[in-house]
């Protein structure tokens, strides 16, 4: 009769856990969706300004990930979605020539981009400190509504971030990703997924 009593315990306990990891998936694939939904979505309209935010850089050359940045900035400039661009990024490691704004910067100049358009920080070293230091210029500049550029599935993060900071922030994804293949892709989202965790954490603090 024991026995029996603890076979049907531990079927009882291997159930609850069966149904509470089934939960655990189904929610991090709602996070996961919910990421990528985020990044399909253009919503770039008539705005003050146009955030670029960082990424790596070698040297005086834009990563692939970064340069699609800059393009879809510029691109929006361009098509006269803002008067302004801030570009934003530190430098990224010890001997670094230069910051990922001012790489930024050389290239919108290279590409027709006037000087009195661009506005850079170059103390950035993580999203939210981009958007912290984008905050404070859009305040120095009286710039109000902001464009925010970065890849699609970094975007719900960037959004979020921006409202936490009080920013008026529309999301434009880059059209083009170097995040191409099923892998990068993948790792990609796992990360952002992470982070979407990670953050909740923080802020319960």
């Amino acid at each position: 009769m024991e026995r029996g009593m603890n076979a049907r315990r531990r079927r009882g306990w291997w159930s609850w856990a069966w149904k509470l990891l089934l939960l655990l998936l189904l929610w991090l694939a709602g996070v996961a969706a919910w990421i990528v939904h985020v990044g399909q979505r253009d919503e770039a309209a008539p705005a003050d300004v146009i955030i670029v935010l960082g990424a790596a850089a070698y040297d005086a050359r834009p990563s692939p990930v970064f340069e699609e940045r800059i393009r879809h900035g510029i691109d929006l400039y361009k098509r006269g979605m803002a008067g302004r661009l801030i570009f934003t990024g530190g430098y990224g490691g010890v001997g670094a020539r230069f910051s990922e704004s001012q790489v930024a910067r050389r290239y919108a100049l290279k590409h027709a981009v006037p000087a009195e358009a661009i506005l850079i920080e170059s103390s950035s070293r993580t999203t939210r400190e981009n958007l912290e230091q984008a905050r404070e210029l859009m305040r120095v500049n009286d710039l109000r509504r902001a464009i925010v550029v970065s890849d699609p599935l970094h975007m719900a993060r960037a959004l979020r971030l921006s409202r936490e900071l009080g920013i008026e922030a529309l999301g434009s994804p880059t059209p083009t990703s170097r995040f191409r293949s099923f892998a990068t892709r993948w790792r990609f989202l796992l990360q952002e997924v992470y982070f979407f965790h990670r953050d909740l954490v923080l802020e319960s603090r």
